[in-house]
């Protein structure tokens, strides 16, 4: 998410850290360089002009100059601009009493997935305590009322439709008396879309809006579609006045421009961003959240509330307590990275972490999760003692025996091995620290393991210096082996 317009600052950002005594010119020269990076990431034309000279001014101005750190100032100015242009947000549903019945009308176009977004909210609805019933009152598309069936029996949530009937107000004013017959509190309405914004269309939901009387009206928009998602937006609002936006698919290829210009646009806040396919791929907005990690800052209270989500609580305290009595086996490092793997793609969660986005560029065009089930495979390879204590028990003959039962080269046996070792040690150093000092050990390590370009180096052991170039042509003939046999198992799934 975000990926063009945050390398895009980042390059601007560190355009201006190369200069050395800081100018009104130079300054304006990378003040140039931002403007671009938000114009390609398809943000309006005119909220760019105006966001540019709100940030010029401070900029250029002689406290930002003078300062000991003005490229840092200028970080910090785009990034309070930045928050202000995307809020404020009030997350409040504005809900009525759980004895009473809410209605949320939800429109969009055709394409925007509206209809897996309604799935979505009842089941964030439903974590709240909630009791949500899903209305199918797009009867424009059959296969909009079976996708809300099978959504509601994934969910476990109820869902009303009337394929008998013609009138959407109808099907929606059936489902009102319905949720209160079976004790929902609250009543999702997926109303019909389009292929393109339209009389028709319009008419249709103004009458669903006046005579339903919905609570709260929210527009799913397509975050793939840039400015054509504020302009969209920008007419759903003239016709039905808005209470909220819910931008989908910022988990792909976004630019990025469409949750930068809506609020500016249409004045309407955005109060939800859908991050994946998944029924539990939907978040608050948090301009602020966003801001960093557009800026390269990340996001670690997104991150910590969804670990505290996803995470077994029970378990980590139990492995927290073997930490700190030095206890520390690969079946302690498997349950970690299914616990990690609970948060999404690990390039998506480095980017979260402050000072590690990096490591995604230093990653290339490495699959993690694909690395990660090859680990698995060979700690499944093992006995329990020899989990318990891989360093001491594994030898040449057992390496061998593992690396067949998972289907690896004995090598790969070895460097896990060697790389739980250097973990066990990080791993119990860490325990009984706060979060603090987690991140800052964190760092340290990525520090020892990057170049000052950000790409990934090795060091000899007890040494600073880079690799021999003897080094370096086994080192690449070992990854140029390791692509050849990527490419095989491609081929072979």
């Amino acid at each position: 998410m975000f990926d063009a317009l945050q390398n895009g600052l980042s390059s601007a950002f560190k355009t201006l850290r190369g200069h050395g005594k800081m100018t009104e010119a130079n300054m304006r020269e990378g003040l140039k360089l931002v403007e671009k990076s938000l114009l390609e990431a398809d943000v309006s034309f005119d909220v760019v002009r105006q966001f540019m000279s709100r940030v010029t001014e401070q900029a250029v101005g002689e406290k930002v100059l003078k300062s000991l750190n003005p490229s840092e100032q200028v970080v910090g100015v785009v990034y309070q601009e930045l928050v202000q242009l995307m809020g404020p947000v009030d997350h409040s549903m504005h809900l009525l009493g759980k004895s009473d019945v809410s209605v949320l009308m939800m429109c969009g176009l055709q394409g925007s997935g509206k209809t897996t977004t309604c799935g979505k909210l009842g089941r964030y609805l439903k974590a709240q305590g909630r009791a949500p019933l899903l209305v199918a009152a797009d009867l424009q598309r059959p296969a909009a009322i079976d996708q809300l069936h099978v959504l509601g029996e994934q969910l476990d949530i109820p869902v009303f439709s009337d394929r008998g009937e013609q009138d959407p107000v109808k099907v929606c004013n059936a489902a009102v008396k319905e949720a209160k017959q079976l004790g929902a509190n609250v009543v999702i309405l997926d109303t019909a879309g389009r292929l393109h914004v339209d009389d028709e269309l319009m008419k249709q939901l103004e009458r669903v809006d006046r005579q339903c009387n919905p609570n709260q009206v929210y527009l799913v928009v397509d975050g793939m579609t840039g400015q054509d998602a504020v302009n969209s937006a920008k007419a759903f609002n003239e016709a039905l006045e808005l209470d909220g936006v819910i931008i989908t698919k910022l988990d792909g290829d976004a630019r990025g421009g469409a949750a930068l210009s809506v609020k500016q646009v249409t004045g309407v806040p955005v109060k939800f961003i859908g991050t994946g396919e998944h029924l539990d791929a939907i978040e608050e907005f948090h301009p602020d959240r966003l801001a960093g990690r557009i800026l390269g800052q990340g996001d670690m209270l997104s991150l910590v509330e969804r670990a505290q989500r996803e995470f077994d609580a029970e378990e980590m305290q139990a492995q927290e307590e073997r930490l700190r009595k030095g206890e520390f086996t690969l079946d302690d490092f498997k349950k970690q990275l299914s616990q990690i793997k609970k948060l999404g793609p690990m390039q998506k969660v480095l980017g979260m972490i402050p000072g590690m986005s990096s490591m995604t560029d230093a990653l290339g065009d490495v699959d993690p999760e694909k690395d990660m089930k090859r680990l698995f495979g060979i700690i499944d390879s093992m006995t329990p003692a020899e989990r318990r204590n891989p360093t001491k028990l594994i030898d040449q003959s057992r390496r061998r025996r593992i690396a067949a039962g998972s289907g690896v080269e004995p090598s790969e046996v070895n460097d896990l091995v060697k790389q739980f070792d250097v973990m066990a040690q990080m791993m119990t150093q860490m325990a009984g620290k706060g979060i603090r000092e987690r991140m800052k050990m964190a760092r340290e390590m990525q520090a020892s393991l990057t170049n000052p370009n950000g790409q990934l180096t090795r060091k000899k052991q007890g040494t600073g210096k880079r690799l021999s170039p003897k080094e370096k042509a086994k080192l690449k003939k070992q990854r140029d082996k390791e692509l050849r046999r990527r490419k095989r198992d491609n081929r072979g799934n």
